[in-house]
């Protein structure tokens, strides 16, 4: 039986043919709008008869696979009898530097499309022109040869036989994993309650093709209940994969243990699980590139072999799976995790990938998005994520430095790195004594500096030469993302200048990230965001781009009012009260844990108020095992935070941690390892200037500017901070909430049903 390989030409020509190194992480400000600009430019000039954008396809059967190999050739050109395939490429290199035989996958590529063409029209001849333009100077290069369609056909299957092994391997892997999902039963004994509603709500959204807003409470098993009918998709081939996006490295490592339950059940998957650059990164620098790391060095001359290596050997590829197979073919593990990412069929996270427009993965084509579906995890988090995702800074200080730097070893820098500095020096002075400074419109003259900054930026970068630091190449970098943001500028964002005595930052603050949110996921087929507290579901459906035809589900909690102890201290924790609650908090505090010994874990909104009561507790509890959440914790420290708390502990066991940190959701405390949460506040967002503009942005369109900008962040921290107790229908434990704003409607209406059963504590 053949089975149909579909490839595109770009695809196939740069996996046989791309060599050479990561080159410093730095990749040339051509973007796709910009060399899509470059292409018509060129393609206006082409005669009357001649085409452009021409798509092309064949079949080829080898090795008994059927491969379908299509793709859009830049141009077709006729004079005379003469026929040519025409290849544009857009580059930042000096076309002096540029041969004929630079770059072998630029003519496999249109060496394809002249196979292609020669197939289809029974034509024996062919002349294939590469072009090159200088995307500043617009200066351009033609190489042409002439090929026969005999020449031709040898190198398609030259390619196709280079490529063959790892189609086998996908192929191979696909047969077995859709039998084994056939067979696959639900990993526990029985659902839980409202998991069996989670779970076909999400097979159905994906068979739909539709998005779904589930709430689901905390301890039913999300992840399970999601990742469950997704696969059951991948082997009804509703889709071909799946990417668990995530906030957190402890809700990625929830979903690696949901894989690897399935799998011990007989599933035959390949997941790959991407771990941030500095974390992996062999050199602990992050600076790729031939001259700092032997990994980076020759990186995609090996890259093919580790990718069959690892394929053919392993099905869960973790941090550290990857970390092994790349030491052993001498590879960068991130890089090699990303070109993992498009062989696997399941994907874990950060949401970034998908959603960040400066890191998405972009060789997943619309064609393989429209069979993804996207999983997204405490998909709370992504509204302010989304915010930081889509905004961009300038600082006068960086501009400066480099004047500095290059005023006399790269005059065309160092002058454009001066005018970007006087033009901060000129925002300062008209904002006189002002700390801050609105702007209703993005700076003209500011976005074209910025834009020729890059040019000589990048020029500069080519010769391989950033100074005495790093700080060009990072610059680059931040200049690139303000203007990609720039571009995107609308009336959901805004532009503010922050004057700091002799330093300027300019920030594009995207005040509403939910069109942006919408535009990044609405290739893919289904989009499924989920989380214990999307609370209010209206307003995170608003922020995250939902629409009136998404579906809603609505999960009722499982567990019972009666497992969890709530009590209210109606103590104002405002800042102006702040000292003179804490002798208050403190009693209630001690009388709780000397009443009933324990694990507790006592959050508060900020790190400040945290250290004010901790002075204290620590004077009359000096007794009882305390520890505290760092400002600054690695994952060594965090680990060790949480297994302290151990269900065993004789006495009590006291974490102070902080509202919306790392211990406050995507913990897993079961049984008697937790006994009890305190939460002092409710949350609220420090009242700021960025605070105040999405308050003013949304009072401006008809909303709740203040519950969208404090009330509804804040109080889904508490929110995730209390769901830290309860995690299974045997779990009971206490609450208590310290606020008296907990006595008013707004903030009650947002407490789960459980909760809504509290005793009032003395004051």
């Amino acid at each position: 039986m053949e089975h149909v390989i579909k490839i595109p030409v770009r695809m196939l020509a740069e996996y046989v043919f791309k060599t050479g190194s990561i080159e410093s992480g730095f990749k040339t400000a051509s973007s796709f709008s910009e060399g899509s600009r470059i292409h018509r430019e060129i393609q206006k000039t082409y005669q009357e008869m001649d085409q452009s954008e021409v798509f092309l396809k064949t079949e080829i059967e080898f090795d008994n696979l059927l491969f379908l190999i299509e793709g859009r050739c830049d141009g077709l050109l006729f004079s005379g009898e003469k026929i040519t395939i025409d290849e544009i490429k857009s580059t930042s290199m000096p076309l002096e530097s540029i041969g004929e035989n630079s770059n072998p996958a630029h003519w496999a590529q249109a060496e394809c499309y002249g196979y292609m063409y020669l197939k289809e029209h029974g034509n024996d001849e062919i002349d294939i022109q590469l072009t090159y333009v200088h995307k500043t100077t617009g200066d351009k290069k033609f190489f042409k040869r002439t090929f026969t369609k005999e020449k031709l056909e040898r190198s398609v299957k030259g390619m196709l036989a280079d490529f063959a092994p790892y189609a086998r391997l996908q192929v191979e892997h696909g047969l077995k994993r859709d039998q084994s999902i056939k067979k696959l039963d639900f990993p526990f004994p029985q659902y839980r309650q409202g998991q069996r509603q989670l779970a076909g709500g999400v097979y159905k959204t994906i068979e739909e093709g539709r998005t779904l807003f589930a709430n689901a409470p905390t301890g039913i098993g999300k992840t399970i209940s999601t990742i469950f009918p997704a696969v059951k998709a991948i082997g009804e081939d509703q889709i071909r994969k799946l990417f668990y996006l995530t906030a957190k490295t402890t809700t990625r490592q929830t979903a690696e243990e949901a894989f690897s339950l399935m799998i011990k059940k007989g599933l035959e998957i390949r997941t790959v699980t991407i771990t941030a650059k500095d974390k992996v990164c062999f050199t602990s620098e992050g600076k790729c590139s031939k001259d700092h790391c032997e990994f980076a060095d020759g990186y995609y001359d090996r890259i093919n072999d580790a990718v069959l290596d690892i394929l053919r050997n392993e099905a869960t590829l973790d941090r550290y799976c990857v970390e092994k197979y790349a030491k052993k073919h001498k590879v960068c593990p991130f890089e090699f995790s990303l070109d993992l990412a498009y062989a696997a069929d399941a994907v874990i996270c950060d949401y970034n990938y998908i959603f960040d427009p400066k890191v998405s993965l972009k060789r997943l084509f619309d064609e393989q998005k429209k069979k993804t579906a996207l999983l997204v995890d405490e998909a709370h988090n992504l509204v302010d994520r989304g915010r930081d995702m889509f905004s961009a800074t300038l600082e006068k200080s960086a501009f400066l430095q480099l004047k500095r730097e290059f005023k006399e070893k790269n005059h065309s820098l160092g002058d454009i790195s001066k005018r970007l500095n006087d033009y901060f020096i000129q925002l300062r002075k008209q904002a006189g004594t002002s700390t801050t400074m609105k702007y209703e419109e993005p700076f003209e003259e500011l976005n074209q500096l910025v834009a020729e900054f890059i040019e000589h930026a990048e020029k500069e970068l080519l010769r391989g030469s950033t100074g005495d630091s790093d700080l060009l190449l990072e610059t680059f970098f931040v200049a690139q993302h303000w203007q990609r943001i720039n571009r995107l500028f609308d009336e959901r964002f805004i532009l503010y200048a922050e004057i700091e005595k002799n330093d300027v930052r300019i920030k594009q603050f995207c005040l509403d990230p939910s069109h942006l949110i919408k535009q990044a996921g609405k290739s893919f087929k289904s989009r499924i965001f989920f989380s214990a507290t999307l609370n209010p579901m209206g307003y995170y459906k608003d922020m995250l781009g939902g629409n009136n035809e998404d579906y809603i589900s609505l999960i009722p909690s499982p567990f019972s009012s009666e497992q969890t102890d709530v009590k209210v201290q109606a103590l104002s924790t405002r800042y102006k009260d702040r000292v003179k609650s804490i002798k208050p908090i403190v009693k209630t505090m001690t009388d709780l844990v000397h009443k009933a010994p324990g694990n507790y874990l006592f959050f508060f909104p900020s790190y400040q108020y945290l250290n004010m009561v901790l002075e204290e507790w620590r004077i009359s509890n000096e007794d009882i095992t305390t520890i505290v959440q760092g400002t600054v914790m690695d994952e060594e420290e965090r680990a060790a935070f949480l297994e302290s708390f151990t269900a065993d502990n004789q006495g009590a066991l006291i974490g102070f941690a902080v509202l919306g940190g790392v211990f406050s959701e995507g913990i897993d405390l079961k049984g008697d390892r937790l006994n009890g949460v305190v939460i002092v506040g409710v949350g609220l967002p420090q009242i700021g200037f960025e605070r105040d503009l999405i308050k003013k942005h949304f009072a401006g369109t008809g909303k709740h500017g203040y519950d969208y900008a404090y009330v509804f962040t804040g109080m889904n921290k508490v929110l995730q901070a209390g769901g830290r107790l309860i995690r299974s229908e045997s779990d009971t434990g206490r609450i208590v909430l310290i606020d008296d704003r907990y006595l008013h409607h707004k903030y009650q209406a947002l407490l789960p049903d459980a909760w809504k059963k509290y005793t009032l504590l003395p004051r």
